[in-house]
């Protein structure tokens, strides 16, 4: 849920690609098998119009068109908020898919224009059975694999956030200002797993301009703004605990979440999808303009998504494996060109030319990513 400049909209066109939105206009209350064609979903800029409202358990395609005049996103949400799927950044006149595993029970679709509040929400109810992806092996090995290192990840977000909170209630802001990218960065590798969780996220990670009355300005990027424009951290102590506490919280569930191979793979791609609509264009770190520590995150996080997946990749469409690595291989040489010591150049230290160089490169990586769903969803 970000803002967006003019770079971030040619980005996330260029992300998506253009996709023939499919699927019928029927809105009965039929069930529809796993199997079938892709779920046209219409986003406007007041509404949400689904094909359909009742699904057969199993994995599903959602085909998203923006037919608005604002940049929307799609979600599919479980019981409280809990984000199945998403896609991020539908440009006017643009079409995504979303491909997301749905066990039998009750969810809602949203829609939402401008990429801020709750969005147009629909019902969806899920019946049946179906096999999960994990009995093929190799998915289920995947999962393991990337549990494990979301633990690792986890851990270390919690011990590097915990530094940055002490540095800041101390009023250190040298300091501070030094460990805030290096915290930054454990969070931005898991961040698809950390937006599963609506409630935990927006206070986390939450911009100024998301904040609202019931969701106020809290989390990184409050400290964020009182490091480097007030400069006064004086009384930034209750909000350093606060993100403490709420990372803590994350930690607990992100530990206990057992993800689908889809998950792994969307993850994979929204990461990308963050570096293309907020670290190139410097709306993430706005205030530090640290966004090359996220955008280096992000491809640690892809990758490592990537990497789990990779035996499963290897056997259904090796291939793809040898385009996805070529293009990991141009973003780490693009990217390694604007290293500054142990960390990165600013984001506003970069030339036009060589933002755009960043840009097309994780252009081409997002176009095989994108691929992995479908190729991990065959049986």
């Amino acid at each position: 849920m970000r803002t967006t400049r003019f770079l971030a909209l040619l980005a996330a066109g260029s992300l998506g690609g253009t996709l023939a939105a499919c699927g019928g206009s029927d809105t009965s209350d039929t069930p529809s098998a796993g199997t079938g064609g892709p779920i046209a979903v219409k986003a406007t800029d007041t509404d949400c119009e689904v094909a359909q409202n009742a699904v057969a358990a199993g994995t599903h395609v959602f085909a998203i068109t923006n037919s608005g005049a604002k940049v929307t996103e799609f979600y599919v949400y479980g019981p409280g908020d809990r984000v199945m799927g998403e896609v991020e950044n539908i440009t006017p006149g643009l079409s995504r898919e979303l491909r997301v595993e749905l066990p039998a029970g009750s969810y809602q679709t949203a829609c939402k224009p401008g990429m801020i509040g709750d969005g147009n929400r629909k019902q969806l109810t899920v019946t049946g059975s179906a096999s999960a992806l994990t009995e093929d092996a190799l998915l289920a090995q995947a999962t393991t694999s990337y549990t494990r290192y979301i633990t690792a990840q986890t851990e270390a977000l919690v011990q590097k956030t915990g530094d940055f909170v002490t540095a800041v209630k101390a009023g250190d802001v040298a300091k501070s200002k030094a460990l805030y990218p290096v915290a930054r960065t454990y969070f931005e590798r898991i961040e698809p797993v950390a937006e599963i969780f609506g409630d935990l996220d927006p206070k986390i990670d939450g911009r100024e301009d998301g904040a609202t009355a019931e969701l106020p300005f809290t989390g990184y990027h409050r400290l964020e703004k009182d490091l480097w424009v007030t400069g006064d951290i004086s009384k930034s102590g209750p909000i350093a605990d606060q993100l403490l506490a709420d990372v803590k919280q994350l930690v607990i569930r992100a530990q206990a979440e057992k993800l689908s191979p889809l998950q792994l793979a969307n993850g994979a791609k929204e990461l990308l999808d963050e570096v293309a609509s907020s670290k190139i264009t410097g709306e993430e770190e706005r205030y530090s303009h640290t966004d090359l520590w996220d955008f280096n995150a992000n491809v640690d996080g892809s990758k490592a998504a990537v990497s789990a997946l990779r035996p499963a990749l290897e056997k259904r469409d090796p291939d793809l494996v040898k385009q996805i690595d070529a293009g990991f291989e141009r973003v780490q040489t693009e990217l390694g060109q604007h290293r500054a010591g142990d960390g990165w150049k600013l984001q506003t230290d970069l030339t036009e030319s060589q933002l755009k160089g960043l840009s097309d490169a994780i252009n081409a990586l997002a176009e095989p990513i994108s691929k992995i769903a479908g190729a991990i969803a065959q049986k």
